[in-house]
């Protein structure tokens, strides 16, 4: 037998730290929480800085395009920090990284730059990434490997947690004003200038508080101590799996390709859908605002409905349930008129939620020394969510600003995710 046949999970440290993985647990939850509050809060910049620096809908997507795309290329030297220095330390690394680019925000808005905007987002998605790339892997073994997806789904629950209260937060960004091209052009050189700040002043604060919450619970991860999970072989040999290496897992590489379009989809939902409520549903800004509120708490209860459902329904089958609701749901979105098609964006929220824990967990599944490389190649292919919101938001400007046409991208995205269910996610060593 070889090392990685033999492979299991341990914990550094004496008998009696197996324990308490209950407080380091709760610790990484909090993290699931402020990296879902990121990516929350992108769905409302992207209408806002929309108005706020006079983009199209491509160029509003480039909002998703710098934090996905820092995944894609953080990926690696994000695994290589977790092997190098190990959980905690990329945990607190990840903070810091997140916070700085929160706090240039500040500069962006004052110079009205949205080059500025999109290169603190990248800095924002460069932290996330390691901040997951650590965080997911660490939640998943943190105890009984049999219950590692439902650990995963637990903590993604506060994930979701974050899409209700962002959308709060975005009450103090969104002004609910908006102007034509025709009266922007109307008005004069100073007024025109004016109003694009004020538009733009609106984030400062809430990303000042979002880092200095960052840098306050790195500081809480330095000064607790973590049980550092490693992955060995029984005769003592530090497992080191191999980046590469680890698409000899047919599933892997399956999870792989459902994450990149799950995260594709979920932005795409997100990114337009204050836009869609105000095209499709008919409703003002601050109102479609709510209903992107809605559409958080769906997540939310939909996190804790997966989870529960996960104690008597096997993953790839709620997966599959999951995705095929999300189909008909997407067909609404692209069809129907008026609020019905709010409230099938909204139902979505309650069908994606489970969706990035599980396919992640039946991703890394049995994989043993190739776990941590594993985890790289599920988070780098979240560079799914640069690409896929960009095509959008390119069909959405030729098909002259209809945003229902958009959501065809999503469906093809949902259909991918069902087959993983149905097929990909089967286990095979070799093939």
């Amino acid at each position: 037998m070889n090392h990685t046949e033999k492979a299991e999970l341990i914990i550094e440290g004496d008998s009696s730290s197996r324990t308490k993985y209950l407080l380091p647990f709760i610790l990484v939850v909090s993290l699931f929480f402020l990296w879902g509050m990121a990516h929350n809060l992108d769905s409302v910049l992207i209408p806002h800085l929309k108005k706020a620096c006079n983009l199209n809908n491509a160029q509003s997507t480039l909002i998703d395009t710098s934090v996905f795309f820092a995944y894609f290329l953080m990926a690696i030297p994000a695994g290589m920090i977790l092997k190098r220095w190990g959980y905690k330390a990329s945990m607190i690394t990840g903070l810091l990284t997140f916070a700085i680019g929160a706090f240039l925000f500040v500069p962006a808005a004052n110079a009205l730059s949205y080059n500025t905007f999109l290169l603190a987002l990248f800095i924002i998605g460069c932290g996330l990434t390691i901040l997951e790339t650590s965080a997911n892997p660490y939640a998943a073994v943190l105890g009984d490997p049999e219950k590692a997806t439902f650990r995963l789904n637990l903590a993604a629950t506060f994930n979701g947690l974050a899409a209700p209260v962002a959308a709060l937060v975005g009450g103090f960004i969104l002004s609910g004003k908006s102007h034509t091209q025709d009266e922007l052009a109307a008005m004069t050189d100073i007024a025109r200038n004016n109003y694009f700040l004020a538009e733009a002043s609106t984030v400062k604060m809430p990303y000042i508080i979002l880092g200095s919450v960052l840098v306050l619970v790195a500081l809480l991860f330095y000064f607790m101590k973590l049980p550092e999970i490693k992955t060995k072989s029984t005769d003592g040999v530090e497992a080191t799996g191999s980046f590469f290496g680890a698409l000899k897992h047919k599933h892997l590489r399956w999870a792989v390709c459902a994450q990149f379009f799950y995260v594709g989809a979920q932005v795409c939902v997100t990114s337009f859908f204050i836009r869609a409520a105000q095209q499709g549903g008919g409703f003002d800004e601050l109102t479609a605002l709510k209903f992107l509120g809605m559409y958080g708490t769906l997540f939310l209860v939909g996190r804790f409905v997966g989870t529960f459902l996960l104690r008597y329904i096997s993953s790839h089958k709620l997966l599959t349930i999951y995705a095929v609701i999300s189909i008909i749901l997407c067909l609404i979105a692209i069809f129907g008129q008026g609020s019905f098609v709010v409230y099938a964006l909204g139902g979505l929220g309650f069908f994606m939620s489970i969706m990035f824990p599980t396919i992640f967990g039946l991703g890394i599944e049995g994989i043993g020394n190739d776990t941590k490389p594993g985890s790289s190649w599920l988070i780098m292919s979240i560079v799914g969510g640069a690409i896929l919101p960009y095509s959008m938001g390119t069909l959405i400007d030729k098909y002259g600003d209809q945003i229902q046409i958009g959501y065809s991208i999503p469906l093809v995205c949902f259909l991918v995710i069902l087959y993983f269910g149905l097929v990909g996610h089967k286990v095979n060593e070799t093939k």
